[in-house]
């Protein structure tokens, strides 16, 4: 007699269900940018503008967000780079960063280079409206005060004041007085330098009364608010490498840091489930705040076209590429595993304050190994700033277009040069590129002040660069991965303390249950 076994396959329904509560982050985000694009759009039709309390106060749960991932940021640095140094080969760190720093250089160069290709084709500085209603004010940078100031702030002074300070470069103006009451007294060496001081001065000189006034540039190194990110970096990368060598010795601080790791990782699983709400609010009041978004996109619909397609032949086809070269696998399977960290990235504006979901995706949906992100996504949100670098390429050749000066091949080799330095120094926070880009410009010799054609699109830009930035970070993170696997020494399970399955922070380790799927 034949006897039917039971059918124990789970239902359709009971499969959409499932589909649901695993991606249920996904859809909520996805929504959060409908409705702040419609709660944006609608409010603009009832306050204006210039009503700055009541935006003020329509921020504040955006505001709430973006505070709490910025206070993960530092504990999450500084416990992932120390775990990740401490508990690698000292060889095979060093294989691993070489590679990181190869590939971050790489792609920033090249989204540089598509950027300049892109630019000078479309030549958007010759169409459109050329009454470009201007924006915002500029802000002054030297190329050589802003290189010293990147290497400076690897090196902090005082590593508690860097969670909040950074170093910048001062200059300030000063009026000189040089006095000669006997020119008989006066050697020429002394005349000499008076007379190139007064040649150069924007004071008044008189020569009559053997007294000459000219003003003169005092140099001074002060403190800006900020957290200097990569004075951090710096520090826990050695930190993380003296206790990789001290073996047995510094195990005991590794283990404090992993543990740091993963208490850190589970308030940052607390904290996106709030992230819907947040986006919702800072979409809406970067809306509602603009005053003229038809003038906007009209007067800079080439420029706009021109950022937004090099970002997207970026994303989607020469980090792919690399990718599929380099590891053989799907790139954009990877990608879709990065879905919940690009839409954060794209509504905080922020590289840095996505960090926590940056490092969620990747060891809990590809796959990648938590020494690698902890080692590489800190410092790619710290230096790789790809769409951001296509960006400031863009938009330096755009306005030397608008001003009709012309850049020859040297000057374009300039701005493909400085774009990429100055992007690494960009810091990962919103719109922190403009005042990066005031490098690119005035490496060129255009003008800093015609940077207020552009302040009125780069909110709106500034999300989309930001997107291709952590998307550039997690590619990396999979490519080092790789190249890294025979290099990635094999920790033994009884060594480690925390277990494997809680390592990142995210799975119930309770023996004897089932596991229930926490994925967001």
């Amino acid at each position: 007699m034949m006897t039917t076994k039971p059918d124990n396959s789970p239902s359709m329904g009971n499969k959409i269900v499932k589909g649901l509560k695993a991606n249920l982050l996904i859809i909520l985000m996805i929504i959060a940018v409908i409705v702040g694009l419609g709660l944006g759009f609608g409010l603009r039709g009832v306050w204006t503008p210039y009503e700055t309390r009541k935006i003020f106060y329509l921020r504040f749960p955006g505001d709430l967000l973006m505070n709490m991932l910025k206070m993960l940021i530092l504990p999450l640095i500084v416990s992932s780079l120390i775990t990740a140094m401490g508990s690698l080969d000292t060889n095979a760190s060093g294989r691993m960063g070489l590679r990181t720093v190869v590939y971050y250089m790489t792609t920033t160069f090249s989204a540089v280079i598509l950027g300049i290709v892109l630019v000078v084709t479309i030549q958007p500085g010759h169409k459109g409206s050329k009454n470009i209603t201007k924006a915002g004010s500029p802000k002054e940078a030297e190329p050589l005060d802003a290189l010293f100031d990147l290497i400076r702030n690897c090196f902090p002074d005082n590593l508690i004041e860097s969670a909040f300070n950074k170093q910048v470069t001062s200059v300030g103006k000063k009026n000189v007085t040089l006095k000669s009451p006997s020119p008989s007294n006066i050697t020429e060496a002394v005349s000499t330098l008076a007379m190139n001081l007064t040649s150069n001065s924007t004071g008044d000189n008189s020569t009559d009364t053997g007294v000459t006034m000219f003003e003169v540039d005092t140099m001074s190194v002060t403190k800006a608010s900020g957290m200097n990110i990569l004075g951090i970096v710096v520090f826990s990368l050695f930190l993380g490498g003296v206790l990789s060598k001290m073996g047995k010795d510094g195990a005991p601080l590794v283990k404090f840091f992993e543990c740091l790791h993963v208490a850190t990782m589970k308030l940052v699983t607390l904290v996106i489930w709030y992230s819907p709400v947040g986006i919702v609010f800072l979409i809406a009041a970067k809306l509602v705040e603009m005053e003229d978004l038809d003038a906007m996109f009209e007067q800079l619909a080439y420029y706009m076209v021109t950022v937004l397609a090099g970002l997207f032949i970026h994303a989607f086809i020469v980090l792919p590429l690399i990718y599929v070269i380099f590891t053989r696998k799907n790139p954009f399977r990877f990608m879709v595993g990065m879905i919940k960290a690009i839409l954060t990235a794209w509504g905080t504006a922020s590289s840095s304050a996505t960090l926590p979901l940056t490092m969620r995706c990747l060891e809990e949906n590809n796959g990648v190994d938590p020494r690698v992100t902890m080692f590489v996504t800190p410092i790619g949100a710290t230096i790789n700033m790809d769409g951001t670098a296509l960006y400031e390429a863009v938009a330096s050749i755009f306005i030397a277009q608008y001003i009709g000066q012309t850049l020859n091949v040297g000057e374009v080799i300039i701005v493909s040069l400085t774009a990429t330095a100055a992007a690494i120094g960009a810091a990962g926070v919103p719109q922190a590129g403009l005042v990066t880009m005031t490098i690119v410009l005035t490496a060129v010799g255009l003008p800093i002040n015609e940077i207020t054609l552009i302040l009125s699109i780069d909110w709106f830009l500034d999300r989309f660069r930001t997107a291709v930035n952590v998307l550039g970070d997690a590619y990396g993170a999979g490519i080092v991965e790789h190249l890294s696997r025979n290099d990635i020494v094999k920790v033994p399970e009884v060594e480690m303390e925390v277990p494997k399955e809680q390592r990142n922070g995210f799975h119930n380790a309770e023996s004897g249950k089932e596991k229930m799927d926490t994925r967001m």
